[in-house]
């Protein structure tokens, strides 16, 4: 795979995952695609030798694996980490304001969301919708309203003079996008504009009433090249399905004769605390059916590496003093390993000096990011998955500007270069020596 056929599956990918509902389900069918047979958790497995899987779990996390030709307790498993979330604004349960003839809705912020981007952008919202059926029967189904349906007008600065040097934003009042105009008389409800949605989306369902919903909102920009010489990708959601995609083109284009695996979870920035979380049990549940025995499952871990990839800060020019002079990652100039004394990141000296050495056979660039003394560090699925798991990681990522923004930017070489290492990685039998 060359860099601009990886970089137009990128965009597309980014494009077609407004949530982590639908990443799983384009994941989904790019592994069905590669020959990955789909499993399902309640049903008994039959794994064979040199065949591929994969499972997801809740519709947002996703596990796929590639049993090689080896014993797994002598070789490990080669493992690669990502998160599917991104923070946003995720509809409340009871959402309907109806203020000064506009139809708003309550929203919660999802995450660490960096607010200000989010006004004055063409919306749309998107998620997983759970109906009831004409047969009385609960069911799933994921709606885009694809089109700019909302929008969240920012306050003119007549009214607010020191805007651009004091302006806060209230989580509560300030945040509800507006999506239409309503007579005194009509009460909206907002599940019936749901129900309709669902009936446009798929003529065919037999959905009687929507019961419930995990609905966000996302802006309808789509992904793109930046800069007169296209040096840039800008998009939303870089963080983490830049990451996901990398991993995922890794795995499907790894050597089938190398055991493997890519976990990519959900609810990464809300703590991981869920069934289908980094500190749930899947990964593990998935382990434990690949390797029965608790003594083989032991060996296997002991002899496993996992690359858990979260992306990176890249220092940015107009904020350069917040950044460690001499660990301040710059775009397109290859992955950036992780380091964090106080085991916010999980690379240590051994698995480092594995990626790095990764990059060199790849003639791969590599950075390394610190974060400054005098400044918190936040975290990514890699600490947790090592605790859970007891398996070795590093954590590494691509390096982007305006984290959690709606719209982030990434260098355009990046994601190619983490795609080569991350290959090679996930097709040795041998990187994990000790």
């Amino acid at each position: 795979m060359q860099e601009i056929q990886f970089n137009q599956g990128l965009l597309n990918f980014l494009k077609q995952s407004p949530t982590p509902f639908h990443a799983v389900t384009q994941i989904s069918n790019i592994l069905e695609k590669a020959g990955f047979i789909r499993l399902s958790e309640s049903d008994a497995w039959n794994l064979q030798k040199r065949h591929r899987y994969f499972v997801t779990r809740n519709d947002s996390s996703v596990i796929a694996f590639t049993l090689g030709s080896s014993n797994l307790p002598e070789t490990g498993i080669r493992m690669a980490g990502a998160h599917t979330d991104s923070p946003c604004l995720r509809v409340k349960p009871q959402p309907e304001i109806v203020n000064k003839t506009y139809l708003q809705l309550g929203v919660e912020v999802y995450g660490g969301a960096l607010l200000n981007p989010w006004f004055d952008r063409d919306l749309s919202l998107a998620g997983r919708v759970s109906y009831l059926s004409k047969d009385k029967t609960l069911k799933n189904a994921m709606i885009d309203f694809e089109g700019p349906i909302a929008v969240i007008p920012s306050l003119a600065i007549h009214f607010d003079r020191e805007a651009n040097k004091k302006r806060t934003i209230n989580e509560q009042t300030d945040l509800p996008p507006i999506l239409l105009q309503v007579s005194d008389q009509e009460k909206p409800n907002f599940r019936e504009i749901v129900l309709q949605q669902l009936r446009k989306q798929y003529p065919n369902i037999d959905a009687e009433s929507v019961l419930e919903y995990e609905l966000s909102f996302y802006d309808t920009q789509p992904p793109g090249y930046v800069g007169i010489n296209q040096d840039f990708i800008a998009s939303a959601r870089l963080d983490n399905l830049l990451s996901c995609y990398t991993g995922l083109m890794s795995l499907t284009q790894a050597d089938k004769n190398a055991s493997c695996l890519l976990v990519c979870n959900d609810h990464e920035e809300v703590g991981s605390v869920s069934t289908s979380g980094a500190q749930g049990p899947f990964l593990e549940s998935v382990l434990k059916r690949v390797c029965p025995s608790p003594e083989d499952l032991g060996r296997t871990i002991d002899r496993s590496v996992m690359v858990s990839a979260d992306n990176a800060h890249g220092v940015h020019p107009n904020y350069a003093n917040k950044f460690d002079d001499n660990h301040g990652p710059i775009l397109n100039q290859g992955p950036v390993i992780k380091i964090n004394a106080k085991q916010r990141y999980a690379s240590d000296s051994h698995t480092a000096g594995l990626f790095r050495y990764l990059c060199q056979k790849t003639q791969v660039p590599v950075q390394t990011f610190v974060m400054r003394s005098d400044m918190a560090c936040g975290s990514t699925i890699g600490p947790i998955t090592a605790a859970k798991i007891g398996i070795k990681t590093v954590d590494v990522g691509v390096p982007t500007f305006a984290m959690h923004s709606v719209r982030e930017l990434a260098g355009a070489k990046d994601g190619f270069y983490l795609y080569k290492v991350l290959k090679l990685f996930l097709s040795s039998e041998t990187t994990n020596s000790k």
